[in-house]
């Protein structure tokens, strides 16, 4: 165990320091998510029925879009160790006598302090359009953001030791899956007022569970039900996810 967190610490610590000296990497990422608050979230602020339990449409929204960054970015983490694969560096790495699984723990955890700092600047930019923070609520909404980003993660590493050694198989399959999790989630437009066969497919995407929890936690309301599946639905992705990375890492490399 002492050894697991030692190299997990050397790890995160080359993986995260060249994130620090080139932070505008960062804010290039949240650029997408953004244009989908301020342009998207603009439209249904004047629109009736969005968030009308909670009063506002942004208590609707934003946690939405906390979820689409989480696709856009640790969904696409298997790019970094994709380039390390094909240039080799990868393969220098593992002659060493660094854990398998301490290689996949400390490129989640780089992802999810990433993901963890681009959501709190989400929601502080959400705080002047009327969005309402309930602490409680929040830290716990970021936290299960935290958790579904770590087994997306892993999946990603997954796939990208898979794709190996051109990519193409890696970025089909990532813009294959994206979008359609995405629509069929409930982030931008309820599910419920879609058709039944829409409804359908939604009740096995585990982000649309992701979705509602959010939704309700940032509203204050950790004791609903919602959250529990939310919660599940989270810890489920997570233990996939590294599961498929650390079995990739130890076999495909």
């Amino acid at each position: 165990m002492v050894k697991l967190l030692r190299d997990t610490t050397i790890v995160f610590s080359r993986e995260f320091t060249p994130q620090l000296r080139q932070p505008l990497g960062l804010i290039f990422a949240m650029i997408q998510p953004l244009l989908f608050m301020f342009l998207f979230g603009g439209l249904l602020a004047g629109a009736s029925g969005y968030g009308a339990a909670s009063g506002s449409s942004w208590q609707w929204f934003v946690p939405g879009i906390l979820i689409t960054m989480s696709l856009f970015g640790p969904m696409a983490a298997g790019h970094s160790l994709l380039v390390e694969l094909i240039g080799g560096a990868t393969e220098r790495m593992m002659v060493t006598p660094l854990s398998r699984t301490a290689m996949v723990i400390g490129r989640t955890m780089k992802e999810s302090v990433i993901l963890l700092t681009q959501a709190m600047v989400i929601v502080a930019l959400a705080l002047p359009l009327g969005f309402r923070l309930h602490p409680a609520g929040a830290l716990a909404g970021l936290a299960l953001l935290v958790v579904f980003g770590i087994g997306l993660s892993g999946m990603s590493f997954a796939l990208a030791i898979a794709a190996q050694p051109n990519g193409t198989l890696f970025w089909m399959v990532t813009q294959v899956l994206m979008y359609p999790l995405l629509l069929l989630s409930g982030v931008l437009l309820p599910i419920e007022d879609g058709p039944g066969w829409v409804q359908a497919i939604a009740k096995v995407n585990p982000i649309a569970y992701l979705v509602d929890a959010e939704r309700v936690l940032f509203a204050g309301e950790l004791a609903d039900l919602s959250a529990l599946y939310g919660l599940i639905a989270a810890c489920a992705v997570a233990a996939l996810g590294l599961f498929l990375g650390t079995r990739a890492m130890r076999r495909g490399v």
